[in-house]
């Protein structure tokens, strides 16, 4: 998941087939790090979206529309007043960098013909777009680099603009193999790193794909590589840089069960196992990858405060655990006190005054001897009914603790069902259901009596098996219990990860018996939305329905069944949701 420079090759092949001899008719900022520039070509009209965001920096074509400020920013203005209206000449990357030069011919105030250069600088944190006249003087930018900033390169007006060369990397679109055979045997850190060391624009997701393609493992030392497996390496190499040099892209959006994983200009033979989506241009790729992503992580924000509440309980309610299993263990003592207090009263005629112990018969483990401590300013009888009181004391204790230690685990296991809930939400809807338990429950506080309960539109997955069946898997403990006890029937099938929290996953049989492959689909989606996921195989409890029962008062979500069958399948999703 990289924005190297072969994507930034594939994005720059689209841009120049929509954009060169196009006219920049609107320059926006609706952000800080942002441009959004529509350029008219052909009666075509394009959204370029420019974006040197230090977390998310991103240059493609949208369709989507932007608020802008009500007044425009000064680097906005002075792009309108020098290229707006400007015809694009070129657009090029200079040797596979993370870099994007686009160059606009406009009449200057005299009636001129000049060019400026707009260049967009891909590259992390150091992201930035540049705006330079025709000699490459840095007029603008939209991020301002100081010597105080960076001791690498001043992007200040006035200054000449520069890529910085810092790693002394070759350029792969010029490199001869030979240069590249020499520059890699000589390198002693492991080769997949070496090959992303050594050249411009390689990303580690690419350069593991050349490894992948060669047959070598990435972390053997490249020094440690025969030269013919390093020209082999090499030869693969080559083959990559005559694709980009061709305009041979492919792009897809790699998945793992349903996430989008990775994303590459070309099919990635080391990626076959994940689930791919091919798309017409990079573009599209971009804008799809990252919204999907940005809505996983605005979830995540979303969720931010729920997660902190669930987190700070379920801190507290494992401390109290802990404290009273501690607790608990100390009452293992109370049968001793008992017997001590027996084997006084019957053998307290022989205890001197003043003594400190007493050695006696203890005739309930077969007159063994057993001494017992004594306090020396007591009597026998005062002794006896000491132990007696902290038997009783410690037999309340644990009478109590038992109690208590049940409902605390309960907690526990209650605590970190919503905690799976809030890993398994996928939208702003699916938190709703999750509040309102929390709220029941007292974790968050009531609203007032003229406060109206908040509307639950949250809906479970539904799945459709291989062989057609009906699958639903519960997103949070109210789904849970809705899809067990009122959309299953009887002789449905009922699935759920052995020994951890996670979804009640129910497959609709209608009466029929089901094929071994509904088990497995159904197996792994269970162990998915758990808090397994994340583990190779995961343990599944299934059963019929009707064998599955709630326990009056108990938490929802929690169930109990005494009769199942269990199988061992990998945390995945390969069925489409419906």
């Amino acid at each position: 998941m990289a924005l190297d420079g072969t994507v930034i090759a594939s994005l720059v092949s689209e841009m120049n087939n929509r954009l060169i001899g196009g006219r920049l008719s609107k320059i926006a900022q609706p952000e800080t790090d942002e441009l959004m520039i529509t350029i008219k070509n052909q009666k075509e009209t394009y959204k370029l979206l420019l974006s040197a965001n230090a977390s998310l920096p991103l240059v493609y074509f949208t369709n989507q529309n932007k608020a802008n400020p009500m007044t425009a920013p000064n680097f906005c203005m002075l792009l309108r007043k020098h290229i707006g209206n400007g015809k694009i000449l070129s657009i090029t990357q200079p040797s596979l960098e993370r870099v994007i030069d686009i160059v606009v011919e406009h009449l200057d105030e005299m009636g001129d013909l000049k060019t400026k250069h707009l260049i967009i600088e891909l590259m992390g944190k150091y992201s930035n777009i540049i705006f330079c006249n025709d000699e490459y003087m840095i007029l603008d930018s939209i991020k301002h680099i100081s010597a105080q900033t960076s001791s690498v390169r001043e992007v200040l007006p006035g200054r000449t603009y520069f890529i910085p060369q810092t790693m002394n990397k070759l350029d792969p679109l010029t490199a001869s193999e030979e240069e590249m055979v020499q520059i890699l045997k000589q390198k002693p850190s492991p080769i997949q790193k070496a090959i992303y060391q050594s050249f411009t624009g390689i990303s580690p997701l690419i350069s593991g794909e050349i490894c992948y393609e060669a047959g070598i493992e990435g972390d053997v030392p490249a020094k440690e590589l025969s030269e013919m497996e390093v020209i082999h390496l090499v030869r693969m190499f080559s083959y990559l840089i005559e694709d980009i040099k061709d305009k041979k892209f492919s792009p897809l959006i790699y998945y793992k069960n349903g996430v989008p994983e990775e994303f590459s200009a070309f099919p990635l033979k080391s990626c076959s196992f994940l689930q791919s989506v091919s798309y017409d241009s990079i573009s599209e790729i971009l804008e799809h990858f990252y919204a999907e992503k940005s809505q996983i992580s605005r979830i995540r924000q979303k969720s931010a405060d729920l997660r902190r509440i669930v987190a700070t309980h379920l801190e507290r309610s494992v401390k109290k655990f802990d404290l009273q299993e501690r607790q608990l263990k100390d009452t293992d003592k109370r049968e001793k006190f008992k017997i001590y207090g027996e084997l006084l009263t019957a053998y307290g005629y022989s205890v001197e005054l003043g003594a400190k112990q007493l050695v006696a018969q203890n005739y309930y483990d077969e007159n063994k001897e057993i001494t017992i401590p004594l306090d020396p300013t007591k009597t026998a009888m005062e002794n006896a009914k000491h132990y007696f009181e902290k038997y009783n004391k410690s037999k309340r204790t644990y009478e109590a603790l038992t109690g208590y230690i049940v409902e605390t685990k309960q907690e526990i296991e209650h605590l970190q069902s919503i905690s799976t809930a809030l890993d398994i939400a996928i939208s702003e809807s699916d938190l709703t259901p999750i509040k309102e338990e929390l709220r029941d429950y007292g974790y968050i506080k009531k609203r007032g009596p003229k406060d109206k309960k908040a509307k639950i539109t949250s809906k479970p997955f539904h799945y459709i098996s291989s062989d057609g069946f009906h699958i639903y898997v519960g997103k949070n403990n109210y789904q849970n219990d809705e899809l067990t006890f009122k959309v299953a029937t009887g002789n449905d099938w009922w699935f759920h990860a052995k020994g951890m929290p996670g979804s009640h996953v129910i497959v609709k049989s209608e009466g029929k018996e089901l094929p071994d492959r509904v088990f497995e689909e159904a197996a792994s989606l269970a162990a998915y939305y758990s808090s397994g996921r994340k583990a190779p195989k995961v343990e599944v409890d299934y059963i019929q329905k009707k064998q599955v029962k709630k326990v009056a008062g108990a938490k929802p979500g929690f169930v109990i069944y005494h009769t199942n069958y269990s199988l061992v399948a990998k945390p995945e999703v390969n069925l489409e949701e419906v």
